[in-house]
């Protein structure tokens, strides 16, 4: 079985955020939802709270945003 990105999901203390999605993404969060699920035994009550590890994974690898955040938090930033 493949390998999924996000794993279990972590018990810390949230912040509420709205968001529309549309149709098509909300169906196939219901579908990862479930393969997340198959794959850690792990029962997901709801799907919705796959979103922040998602969006954790996807910056957490985003190579750009990486390269920015090292730029805006380096040293030679914060002189001048």
């Amino acid at each position: 079985m493949m390998k999924l990105k996000i794993g279990t999901l972590s018990d810390e203390r949230p912040v509420k955020v709205g968001v529309e999605l549309p149709a098509s993404v909300y169906r196939d969060l219901l579908a990862y939802a479930k393969a997340v699920a198959s794959e850690s035994g792990q029962p997901i009550s709801d799907p919705c709270k796959l979103i922040a590890p998602m969006l954790a994974r996807f910056m957490a690898t985003d190579r750009g945003f990486a390269k920015l955040r090292r730029a805006v938090h380096s040293p030679e930033a914060s002189k001048g």
